[in-house]
């Protein structure tokens, strides 16, 4: 019988493996698990790690809950970057990570985008009560681009009204195609997604009192055969080539 978290790695939707086979060593290997928001920055910073380590990098991209769950049922993997501080809280309890290696890498922004065929009806967070917008987020229990989302439409007072017409995606990847498809007029997305977009804009920035801070904490799994390439990874973002592909895509160290 195939183990549950191997059926996640199949079925979730939003997974994307970037890694490349090669006569390496199993030391020379790294599989890290990291948020959805990150798929666009990973992929550009895979290569520059593997060139600069000669390692063999695997990417496993979904939800921070999808990714969270399956470390708990023992995937392998070596490294975790969680778009929420809970999801790899929990992991921490549960004694899953090497807590030294824990820091804060990343953070972001929270913004509302507009499909561009419904620019004129929504220019803020208000317009979003209207009785003919159509409105994405992430799942709050699973999606911390969603928890925080509920966070600031609490904040703003509009959550009630607009609770009962909100479209749930599993991860902020979903609400960007959502808004860019113009399946629905509106998302609230990560800045770091907004700087992507193609059929969409920017109308309002979130202000940051409005949900709890977004930062992106990154720890070693304790399972992990390989703590010192990870904890390498860590180190990498510290390079300033590495913080000027941050920089483009709208994060923060």
């Amino acid at each position: 019988m195939i183990k549950k978290w191997k059926l996640m790695f199949l079925t979730a939707a939003t997974t994307l493996f970037l890694g490349c086979g090669g006569q390496n060593s199993e030391k020379n290997e790294l599989t890290v698990s990291a948020a959805a928001s990150l798929t666009e920055l990973m992929r550009e910073v895979k290569p520059m790690f593997e060139e600069a380590y000669g390692a063999i990098l695997t990417v496993n991209l979904a939800s921070s809950g999808t990714l969270q769950k399956q470390i708990e049922e023992g995937a392998p993997v070596d490294l975790f970057i969680s778009a929420s501080s809970a999801k790899m809280d929990t992991l921490a309890e549960k004694g899953l990570i090497l807590e030294d290696s824990r820091v804060d890498l990343l953070k972001n922004q929270l913004v509302l985008i507009v499909s561009k065929g419904s620019e004129g009806a929504v220019r803020s967070l208000e317009d979003l009560q209207k009785d003919d917008i159509k409105v994405s987020i992430g799942e709050p229990r699973s999606v911390p681009a969603g928890r925080y989302g509920k966070e600031s439409l609490k904040y703003y007072n509009i959550w009630e009204s607009i609770e009962d017409k909100l479209i749930f995606a599993k991860n902020v990847k979903q609400v960007v195609s959502y808004v860019e498809s113009g399946e629905v007029d509106a998302g609230i997305v990560y800045k770091s997604d907004a700087a992507l977009l193609k059929n969409s804009i920017t109308v309002q920035q979130l202000e940051d009192e409005s949900h709890k801070p977004i930062v992106y904490p990154v720890a070693v799994i304790k399972s992990s055969k390989n703590t010192e390439l990870a904890e390498l990874f860590i180190d990498f973002f510290e390079r300033e080539d590495v913080k000027k592909v941050v920089e483009n895509y709208k994060f923060e160290i």
